[in-house]
């Protein structure tokens, strides 16, 4: 069962935009609690403590416990408004969930053990083809995040999804192939000593191509003048 994080809020006695505005000005974040065929519980939040939660990485995927007066709400964060000018939190969704609640869910992919990876000690990019992997499961079994382990992978050796152990309940949204979630590339930029070889070896091509042009030109001038001499003759 994952983690969840504590939040404390206040209870708001209106709903409406009139309402939210005036907890905005009195320095607060509104939020509703709703879901679970449960009245929903309109409610406000510190804005420092919010901030502190969504710098968190996974916001969307932690299970929260929001104290209102006294009341523990086990939910999830579902949406959050920002202010378009200053990104500030305007407003925030809260979720409550059951055993039979299924969500779709982002949740990242951690790659461990990069020096171990023969692969990418040899110069190889590790090209990572999914940042997070979409799941679908209940929301006490979303993981903290999926693992990688790069150990023992060479140059362009692959991982899928069926590579990585999910946990019992939790499988990805799509199902209909065996997707990638990262590969070990060949290196693709040139060295500097490279690309100093290269500039070197167009610029004596390019001045092969002047000598030859002139040399030809020569020899044309050569022509012409004894055609000139014949003609005098």
């Amino acid at each position: 069962m994952p983690e969840a994080y504590t939040i404390a809020a206040e209870a708001r006695d209106r709903a409406g935009k009139g309402a939210a505005r005036a907890t905005r000005r009195a320095g607060r974040v509104p939020a509703v609690i709703y879901g679970n065929k449960q009245t929903p519980v309109m409610i406000s939040l510190d804005p420092v403590e919010l901030q502190q939660q969504l710098r968190k990485a996974g916001f969307f995927a932690h299970i929260f416990e929001v104290s209102v007066n006294g009341d523990a709400h086990r939910v999830l964060a579902r949406d959050v408004q920002y202010d378009p000018v200053t990104d500030r939190p305007l407003h925030v969704d809260f979720m409550r969930f059951s055993a039979q609640t299924r969500i779709n869910i982002d949740v990242g992919v951690l790659f461990i053990n990069e020096e171990a990876s023969p692969g990418l000690k040899s110069g190889g990019v590790l090209n990572i083809v999914r940042h997070e992997v979409e799941l679908v499961c209940s929301p006490e079994s979303i993981p903290e995040s999926l693992t990688v382990d790069l150990t023992g992978l060479e140059m362009g050796d692959s991982v899928h999804i069926s590579d990585i152990d999910l946990p019992e309940g939790v499988q990805p949204t799509i199902t209909d192939r065996d997707f990638t979630i990262v590969t070990i590339a060949a290196p693709t930029v040139l060295t500097v000593e490279e690309e100093a070889e290269d500039a070197a070896a167009a610029e004596g091509d390019g001045e092969a191509a002047d000598g030859d042009a002139a040399e030809g030109d020569d020899k044309k001038d050569d022509k012409a003048e004894g055609g000139e001499k014949s003609e005098s003759e």
